[in-house]
C-alpha cells in the first residue's frame, strides 16, 4: 500500500440537491433539516442545500439550512451561468458563516454542440461573467465553485476545458469541479483527464470531483481521483443521486481509511445515517449493498467461517472489508448454518447462544443439520439448531 497523502480528504456532501431531486418524493423543509443535521453530526466539511433559484421552497430551505449552518460548515447552493440565478443563491445562503456559490455549465464538445450551439468562445465569455458576478458578491465572505458539466465527455477536447477552467480561476473561482455527469468509460480514462488538470491549472485553486454511478465504478473512479491530486469529493449518503446514483460517502471514506488516510468523519454514526436515510427517502438498502447492506456481514461458507472464527479476535477480519464497529454495526460479524457450513459454525452458533458440546457431537451432528437445511431449502435458524441439539443429547442421554 502507498504511503498516507499529506493531504485531508474534503467531503463535500449534494445528498440534499442531488439526492434530493432524484426522489420520486422530494424531501419537505423539516425532513431537509434532519438530513443536514445528521450530515453536521457526520461531520461533513461541506454541504449543497439545494439549488435556491429553482423554486420558492427550495430557496426557503437553503436560506434556513444556511442560517442554522455550524460556522465550520461550507453551505453550497448551485446554479446555472445566470446573473440572477446567482444572485437568488447568493441571497439564500449568504447567512452562512462560510457560503459558497456553486455555478455549473457544460464544457464537453458534444454538449456545446449540442445543448448550448454556441461557439467556444461564447462559452469562455460566459463562464468569465457567470464567476466574475459571483466572486462580486461573495467577495472575502464566500467562495465561489464552477464546475464544467460533463467533463468527463471532454476526451475529444480536454485542452479546451482546462482553458475554460484556467479562465474560471482568473475570473474568481477558487474551487474546480471536474464532472463525470455521465459515466461512460473506465476510470483510468476520467484519472488520466484529472491529472492533466491538476497539472495544468495555475493559482491557488483546490480542485473537486463529482462522479455518477451509471457504470458502477464511481466509487474507484473518486478514491482514485484523491491520489491523483483532488482534495474535495462530492458524494452523496447512500450514494442517492439521478440514474444510478451519485457517488457513495459511505464506500469512498471507507476506502480511504483503510488507505490510511485522515478521513475526518464520524465513521461511527455511518450505518446509523444510512438506515435513516433509507427510511426518509424510502429506497431500501440492498441487503448485499456494501458496507451497510443488512446480509454483508454474514458469513454461510465453512471456509468462511472458519476464517472468520480465527480472525475474530483481530481488528482485521479474513473476510471483512472492515471492522463492523469501526462504522457503528454493533451486531458484527454473523455465522449462520447452511448445507455449506462447517462445524466451526454449529460451535459459534451454541456459544452465542450459552451452549457448549464435544467435537465428536459437532462432527455427528454437522451432517444432520445439513441435510436437513438441504431438505428445507434454506438457512437454519438457532432455534433450528437448538432443537437438534437437544434431540442429539436426549439420544445420548
Amino acid at each position: 500500500m502507498n504511503q498516507p497523502t499529506k493531504r485531508k480528504p474534503f467531503f463535500y456532501d449534494v445528498t440534499l440537491r442531488d439526492g434530493n431531486q432524484a426522489l420520486r418524493k422530494p424531501w419537505n423543509l423539516a425532513e431537509k433539516e434532519t438530513i443536514f443535521r445528521q450530515l453536521i453530526k457526520l461531520g461533513v466539511q461541506a454541504v449543497e442545500v439545494g439549488f435556491a433559484s429553482a423554486s420558492e421552497s427550495d430557496f426557503k430551505s437553503c436560506e434556513h439550512l444556511a442560517k442554522i449552518a455550524p460556522e465550520n460548515v461550507v453551505i453550497s447552493s448551485l446554479s446555472r451561468a445566470k446573473k440572477h440565478e446567482i444572485e437568488i443563491s447568493w441571497n439564500a445562503i449568504k447567512h452562512a458563516n462560510k457560503p459558497r456559490l456553486h455555478i455549473v455549465y457544460p464544457v464537453s464538445s458534444f454538449a456545446i454542440e449540442n445543448m448550448l450551439k454556441i461557439s467556444n468562445e461564447q462559452v469562455i465569455t460566459n463562464v468569465v461573467e457567470a464567476v466574475s458576478y459571483a466572486r462580486e458578491l461573495a467577495r472575502n465572505k464566500g467562495s465561489v465553485q464552477f464546475s464544467g458539466e460533463h467533463f468527463g465527455d471532454c476526451l475529444d477536447n480536454i485542452e479546451f476545458a482546462i482553458e475554460v477552467f484556467q479562465a474560471a480561476v482568473n475570473a474568481g473561482a477558487d474551487v474546480i469541479n471536474l464532472a463525470n455527469t455521465v459515466e461512460r468509460y473506465r476510470p483510468m480514462i476520467f484519472l488520466d483527464m484529472i491529472e492533466k488538470v491538476v497539472k495544468s491549472l495555475t493559482g491557488n485553486v483546490v480542485i473537486s470531483v463529482h462522479t455518477h454511478n451509471d457504470l458502477g465504478m464511481a466509487t474507484a473512479t473518486t478514491v482514485e481521483s484523491f491520489f491523483k491530486g483532488v482534495t474535495q469529493i462530492e458524494t452523496s449518503l447512500n450514494g442517492l443521486g439521478e440514474r444510478a446514483g451519485n457517488t457513495n460517502l459511505f464506500e469512498v471514506a471507507c476506502a480511504l481509511y483503510n488507505c490510511g488516510e485522515n478521513v475526518d468523519l464520524a465513521m461511527e454514526e455511518i450505518y446509523s445515517t444510512a438506515i435513516l436515510v433509507s427510511e426518509m427517502s424510502g429506497i431500501p438498502i440492498h441487503e448485499k449493498a456494501p458496507l451497510i447492506g443488512s446480509d454483508v456481514f454474514a458469513h454461510r461458507s465453512g471456509i468462511h467461517q472458519d476464517g472468520v472464527n480465527k480472525t475474530k479476535h483481530l481488528k482485521k477480519s479474513a473476510y471483512g472489508a472492515i471492522d463492523p464497529i469501526v462504522i457503528g454495526r454493533k451486531d458484527g460479524h454473523r455465522i449462520t448454518f447452511t448445507s455449506q457450513s462447517g462445524g466451526g459454525a454449529i460451535k459459534a452458533i451454541l456459544s452465542q447462544n450459552g451452549i457448549s458440546i464435544s467435537d465428536s457431537e459437532i462432527s455427528d451432528l454437522q451432517p444432520v443439520l445439513k441435510k436437513y437445511s438441504d431438505e428445507i431449502g434454506r438457512e437454519l435458524t438457532d432455534f433450528d439448531i437448538l432443537e437438534f441439539v437437544k434431540e442429539l443429547q436426549k439420544n445420548v442421554a
